[in-house]
């Protein structure tokens, strides 16, 4: 699993909005590679990322509130293959597909990888409407004490 700090922006029946916030040394930071706050911000371009999370209805959170966010690590990396590996690889078939072809009028092999292309996208969207609800893919909310961190709080020192 892969954690991340964040706090609650907005609050609706059945979802909480959650923003989590890049530290400014993330790209110095040796454990980069495993690190929520990473991976989150490489998606949003170094923006504040905000995210919905699915809640029972029963769930009582406020804006402002501190949360964990988990999500499967398998999950970016299946989600990454679909996004951009399929268009890829119909992309290639449909060339090679239209350079089989005894077309001369015009490239085939072009006009049939664009096709591809284009099929992918359009397989992406329709995957991506369907699975959107997909917990495999979503973040969940992690009950405080269950990511093996510890709240400490740092008092100043008496003169």
């Amino acid at each position: 699993m892969i954690y991340e700090q964040g706090v609650v922006v907005a609050v609706t029946p059945d979802a909480v909005w959650v923003e989590t916030v890049r530290a400014s040394t993330c790209g110095a930071c040796k454990a980069k590679s495993t690190c929520g706050h990473h991976l989150i911000n490489q998606q949003q371009s170094g923006q504040r990322a905000r995210l919905r999370v699915p809640v029972a209805e029963d769930a009582r959170y406020e804006v402002g509130d501190p949360v964990t966010l988990s999500l499967p690590e398998g999950a970016l990396m299946r989600g990454a293959l679909w996004v951009y590996g399929l268009p890829l690889l119909l992309l290639f078939l449909g060339a090679l597909f239209g350079a089989a072809l005894p077309v001369t009028a015009f490239d085939a092999s072009a006009v049939l990888g664009t096709g591809g292309l284009l099929a992918g996208f359009v397989i992406n969207r329709v995957l991506s409407h369907r699975s959107g609800h997909n917990q495999a893919y979503q973040p969940a909310l992690v009950p405080s004490g269950d990511d093996g961190c510890q709240v400490v709080q740092v008092q100043p020192a008496d003169k």
